[in-house]
């Protein structure tokens, strides 16, 4: 009995701890759902005039409608897609191949090269000089410009080395036994036990080229090469847009707030059925033993 009672007030701190806890992410959770819902519902509320407001007063799809009938919005969507799609092969290549030489703890000069691509990660060169080397590169107003930047990201080969090294040692002295070179270890072996690893690291590379502005803004000044995001925000910005929105009885505000939406749809759609492998993915890659 003294033993239980001694627990007691452990027990009561746990306790109100767990509570504190809940209550403090409840708010997070909160003050990250509410924002996004005023914009979804302004997008559907065809007036001028605004609150926060749980539901449209005045519901309404006509801005969306008219987001998706500009003929000049499909040319730039098809280029995001294509950046989107061609970025994340060209990301998931390089990041794949650059971890499994790096997970090879005999590598000559392995920590020398880890300690240049970690420097990397925290001193870069600068808009300026990141602009010179691509023109001197002769890729202004390509779409390399805008995929080879964000190819290697630096912390996508750790998470993506460190799940390789997780991968028990046995399995790579196997496939030496068997006569496979490296290449078909990597390829036979390693690619098809990291398809978490792959999910996950793909949907950082996805999200980060499908919400790509700034690449755009400073490397393509060709206006019919811009992407979805650069077209999004002429609509919300150009008063003529916006102005033959009211003219058709569409709210300029909706427009805006139906363009933050549509903006985000693609993947607010594919992260769902990605986030087992996602959560599986980060874990795994994130922890070493």
């Amino acid at each position: 009995m003294k033993e239980r009672f001694s627990l007691a007030p452990e027990y009561r701190a746990r306790t109100l701890f767990n509570i504190a806890n809940a209550l403090f992410f409840i708010a997070v959770t909160v003050a990250m759902v509410v924002p996004l819902w005023k914009v979804l519902v302004d997008s559907f509320n065809n007036q001028t005039s605004y609150g926060l407001a749980l539901f449209p007063a005045k519901p309404s799809i006509d801005a969306y409608e008219m987001i998706f009938t500009q003929s000049s919005l499909l040319r730039p969507f098809l280029v995001s897609v294509y950046t989107t799609l061609a970025g994340t092969a060209v990301g998931l290549i390089l990041c794949t191949t650059g971890a499994f030489v790096l997970k090879d703890r005999d590598l000559p000069g392995r920590k020398a090269l880890s300690f240049f691509l970690l420097f990397t990660m925290i001193f870069e060169g600068g808009m300026v000089p990141s602009f010179l080397v691509m023109k001197d590169l002769r890729l202004l107003n390509t779409y390399w410009a805008v995929i080879l930047p964000m190819a290697m990201n630096v912390y996508n080969l750790i998470l993506m080395r460190n799940f390789f090294e997780n991968i028990p040692e046995s399995l790579y002295e196997s496939a030496a036994l068997d006569g496979c070179t490296p290449i078909m270890t990597f390829l036979r072996i390693v690619l098809p036990l990291s398809k978490a690893a792959l999910a996950s690291v793909g949907l950082f590379y996805g999200v980060a080229l499908w919400s790509n502005y700034t690449q755009f803004a400073i490397y393509i000044s060709d206006a019919t090469k811009h992407n979805f995001q650069m077209r999004l925000r002429t609509l919300i910005l150009d008063e003529n847009a916006l102005a033959a929105a009211s003219s058709l009885g569409v709210s300029s505000k909706s427009v805006q707030n139906a363009a933050i939406i549509v903006a985000i749809l693609p993947f607010a759609f594919l992260y769902p059925f990605l986030q087992k492998y996602f959560v599986t993915g980060v874990n795994m890659g994130a922890v070493k033993e």
